[in-house]
């Protein structure tokens, strides 16, 4: 009986813990989540496209500079006498009717001589030319061609026959050397980019060399010019030696072969010795590496007396070979040719008619002469 009871019990006990076995199970399986599903997404079977490379920007290549073709020497002396004869003409007009009064008494022939010392023609020319006036027609008579007789004179007077041509070609493979002086507002800067301009019109290659270091305006204003018409300028800092300037250009121009340098100096007051002699320094330099074969003073045509002072001062310094007269078309003293001619012994070599980049004329004294008598 005990026996049973004890096996009863094992039993029940057995019971109980299955059951509490069970109860734990269904608990423990109540308290945990069920991760969500996830879908893959839909398998994209177009095939891919390429991105087109992107193409690597290109640099524009630099415009070159257009330019500029300058006027031949034909055209600039028909220029000549179209603008001297709108400007000269007033003396030549003057003249003409004095000598086609009727009569020619003393009067007359003073206010002839007034007439040519008024244009700058000087005392001693003006005299010399009243002079020879006077003798032909008293031994003539009256002329029919009173124009013809003055024109004659006239052309006298100016040297027909000095020479004109500008020593522009050096000797030995060497550059011919064109050194230009004168005093601060000739014009001079603006000559040596006009001259540039005539030697490039004849196909000479040709350098700049802009001594004026002291004014960097006047060394900007020289690369301007040179670059309108393809001319290399030498160039250094401001306050720069302007020999060694001088001497670095025209060293370019040798190793370059260059047919022409022509070398830029600073204005220079006739009564500053030392600058004076700083400019026959630049000259001495200058001929270390090759003869100068041309000096040309610019002179402003409307100075009259004082352009005559600065012409002396500065053949003595450098041995000016000719003469830039520059604004001859604003004024009606063009007799100042024959004064600085006649006082240096150097021809006008050219004439500035005006502001143009190609107003700068190779001077012919026939075409003067017609201009000035209208």
């Amino acid at each position: 009986m005990e026996s049973s009871l004890l096996l009863i019990l094992i039993i029940a006990l057995l019971a109980v813990a299955v059951i509490g076995i069970g109860v734990g199970l269904v608990i423990s399986s109540r308290g945990k989540s069920t991760p969500p599903v996830v879908e893959a997404p839909p398998v994209d079977t177009t095939p891919p496209v390429e991105a087109p490379e992107a193409e690597a920007p290109v640099a524009e290549a630099p415009t070159a500079p257009t330019l500029e073709r300058p006027e031949g020497r034909e055209s600039r002396l028909v220029r000549l006498r179209q603008r001297l004869a709108g400007s000269q003409g007033g003396l030549g007009r003057g003249l003409l009717a004095l000598l086609s009064r009727d009569r020619l008494d003393e009067d007359t022939w003073e206010s002839i001589e007034d007439t040519l010392l008024t244009a700058d023609v000087g005392v001693a020319p003006t005299q010399e030319l009243v002079e020879k006036l006077r003798t032909r027609l008293r031994v003539e008579g009256a002329p029919e061609d009173a124009r013809g007789v003055l024109r004659e004179e006239l052309l006298n007077l100016v040297g027909p026959d000095m020479d004109r041509a500008l020593r522009v070609s050096g000797a030995d493979g060497r550059p011919g050397v064109v050194l230009v002086v004168g005093v601060n507002g000739a014009g001079k800067t603006t000559t040596v980019g006009k001259i540039s301009r005539i030697l490039v019109a004849d196909d000479r290659k040709v350098v700049l060399g802009a001594a004026d270091t002291f004014r960097a305006a006047a060394v900007e204003q020289l690369a301007t010019w040179g670059e309108r018409v393809g001319v290399d300028v030498v160039r250094g800092p401001e306050g720069t030696d302007p020999a060694s300037v001088a001497f670095e250009a025209v060293k370019e121009g040798v190793d370059t072969g260059a047919d022409t340098v022509i070398v830029d100096t600073a204005g220079r007051l006739q009564n500053k010795a030392g600058l004076m002699d700083e400019l026959g320094k630049v000259k001495r330099v200058i001929e270390k590496q090759a003869p100068v074969t041309e000096v040309l003073l610019v002179l402003d045509a409307t100075t009259g007396q004082n352009g005559l002072i600065q012409a002396r001062v500065f053949s003595e310094v450098v041995d000016v070979t000719g003469i830039v007269l520059t604004k001859l078309d604003g004024s009606a003293k063009g007799g100042i040719v024959v004064q600085v001619q006649r006082e240096l012994g150097v021809p006008v070599k050219l004439v500035g008619l005006g502001e143009g980049a190609d107003d700068l004329a190779p001077f012919d004294a026939g075409a003067f002469v017609d201009a000035l008598l209208g």
